[in-house]
């Protein structure tokens, strides 16, 4: 585990107030606009640091990585809004069971996954 720095926990702070997945850059434009000196590479390894230790996680879209704060330590899909960005995290009991089925019957074990659902939240689908 990495050392605490007061520029992780400000990259921390940062995803805790976010309902949706971000950029660096837009985290880190957050960051120097709430009055925190901190370098974009500083604001890049932080959160691939909370990645790795579980507390962020992070997806591709459109060739760029984006984080958003996560529950530490628990096995978690999730559902995110096409529109706005809403995500949600969803229990992984359903989908552990369809990946294991679905491994199982094509002569796979050991089945290893990520899975994230794309589609419009209810405020976006009503607009």
């Amino acid at each position: 585990m990495k050392r605490h720095t007061w520029q992780r926990d400000a990259v921390r702070s940062a995803l805790d107030t976010s309902e949706t997945f971000v950029s660096a850059q837009e985290l880190h434009a957050a960051l120097r606009e709430s009055g925190t000196s901190i370098g974009l590479a500083t604001v890049y390894r932080a959160l691939a640091d909370l990645a790795v230790e579980g507390e962020a996680d992070s997806l591709q879209q459109e060739g760029e990585s984006l984080y958003r704060a996560c529950t530490p330590g628990s096995h978690h899909h999730h559902l995110i809004c096409r529109n706005c960005g809403l995500t949600v995290e969803i229990e992984a009991d359903e989908v552990e069971q369809w990946a294991a089925d679905v491994a199982r019957k094509h002569g796979f074990s050991d089945p290893q996954h990520v899975v994230d659902v794309f589609g419009l939240c209810a405020n976006c689908a009503s607009a």
